[in-house]
């Protein structure tokens, strides 16, 4: 099987502590985390993603809007230059140790945060990034 992740979802599995929009979404991401941790391959997708899951029955929920196929494109270039090889939807990437090592290195820097601009876990995620990840449900 795959996980399938709209882009910008490459950025936030790096800080996922646990936390969400409701309880669902939550017990939805808990699973997610865990195939990713197991290292299951994730092909990337344009628009709701398995993580979008819980919230897609809801038209004015943020997985549909706008600002969030620019946060995509943004994170995917990101990524994309870290790794030196272009991320469109349908892309493949396996989350071994090193990548998810790599990609929170950058993370904590700023290197590849472009997209979380205006993203109202911001603060949680520096907070994460700021205490080494150490809470974080994606094992590296």
């Amino acid at each position: 099987m795959t996980v399938r992740l709209r882009a910008h979802h490459l950025l936030c599995m790096l800080t996922y502590v646990g936390k969400g929009y409701s309880p669902a979404f939550v017990e939805n991401y808990e699973v997610i985390a865990s195939r990713l941790s197991a290292g299951e391959e994730i092909e990337l997708v344009a628009g709701p993603d398995d993580i979008c899951g819980p919230l897609t029955e809801d038209p004015g929920a943020h997985c549909h809007g706008s600002g969030v196929v620019e946060r995509d494109r943004a994170a995917a270039d990101a990524v994309a230059r870290l790794i030196g090889s272009p991320l469109p939807p349908g892309a493949r990437i396996t989350p071994t140790s090193a990548l998810l090592t790599r990609l929170r290195k950058t993370f904590a820097t700023g290197e590849i945060r472009t997209a979380c601009s205006g993203c109202e876990w911001s603060e949680l995620c520096d907070s994460v990034a700021d205490g080494g990840y150490l809470s974080v449900r994606v094992a590296p």
